[in-house]
C-alpha cells in the first residue's frame, strides 16, 4: 500500500514519543491532590484530549485555571527521564523535510516543546493546544496545522495512536494512519493501522511524499 500526500502531521505522545509512565504519574498525583477518584476517570475519555477539557470535565469551573496550572507545572518537571523516542521515530522524521511535516499536539506548547526537546525533535511547525479554540476530536488542530503549512487538508497524511485524535483527522477530510501503541488495532479506525513509525517509509519526490508499508 502507497499513500501520497503534500504534508504529514504527526500527533506526539503515543506517536512520536511515549510519555505513558510520566503521564500516569503525574495524572495520578494531579487526582489526589484534588481529590478525584478512579471512578470519576473511569467516566470520561482521556487519551489524545486536551487537559482544560480533562479538567473541565472533572472539576468545577473556578478551579480548573489552578487544576491546569498544576498538572502543566508536574509534567514538565517529570520530562528529564521521562520520554522516550517511539520505535521509528528518528529515521521516518529524519527522511523528511521540514516544511512537509508538522507536530500536532493536544499538549500545551510549553509541555510539547520540553517533551520533544528531550529527544531531540525540533519541528518547525508545531500546533498545541494554546492555538485552538477546540481540541481534538474537533477537526480544528488538523486544520490550522494544514493552513499554516500551506497545504489542502485533502493532501494530508494523520498519524496518530489515540481514537480522539484519529476522529479529529477523519473530520478534517485527511487520510488517517494509526499507530497501535497505546491501544489495540481492533480499537483504531484508520485508512492504515501499523504497529508504529519502523513499519513504514517516506520518499521524498517532486510531487510530495510517497508512505510505503515496509515489506
Amino acid at each position: 500500500m502507497k499513500i501520497h500526500a503534500d504534508a504529514l502531521l504527526f500527533d506526539n505522545d503515543g506517536t512520536l514519543v511515549s510519555s505513558l509512565e510520566s503521564v500516569n504519574r503525574c495524572w495520578t498525583r494531579w487526582a489526589q491532590e484534588y481529590g478525584i477518584t478512579a471512578a470519576d476517570f473511569a467516566r470520561i475519555e482521556l487519551h489524545g484530549r486536551p487537559a482544560v477539557e480533562i479538567a473541565a470535565d472533572l472539576l468545577p469551573a473556578d478551579v480548573v485555571p489552578e487544576a491546569l496550572a498544576r498538572i502543566e507545572q508536574l509534567e514538565v518537571e517529570d520530562v528529564p527521564g521521562g520520554v522516550l523516542l517511539l520505535a521509528g521515530t528518528a529515521a521516518f522524521l529524519g527522511s523528511l523535510p521540514a516544511e512537509r511535516w508538522a507536530v500536532v499536539t493536544s499538549a500545551t506548547r510549553r509541555l510539547a516543546e520540553a517533551r520533544l526537546d528531550e529527544v531531540g525533535i525540533r519541528p518547525k511547525t508545531l500546533v498545541s493546544a494554546d492555538d485552538v479554540t477546540r481540541g481534538k476530536p474537533d477537526p480544528e488542530p488538523y486544520l490550522l496545522a494544514a493552513r499554516e503549512l500551506g497545504v489542502d487538508p485533502a493532501r494530508c497524511v494523520v498519524f496518530e495512536d489515540a481514537p480522539a485524535g484519529l476522529q479529529a483527522g477523519r473530520a478534517a477530510g485527511m487520510t488517517t494512519v494509526a499507530l497501535a501503541t497505546t491501544h489495540t488495532a481492533s480499537e483504531l479506525v484508520a485508512d492504515l493501522v501499523v504497529k508504529d513509525l519502523s513499519a513504514l517509509s517516506a520518499l521524498v519526490t517532486d510531487g510530495g511524499v510517497e508512505i510505503s508499508v515496509r515489506g
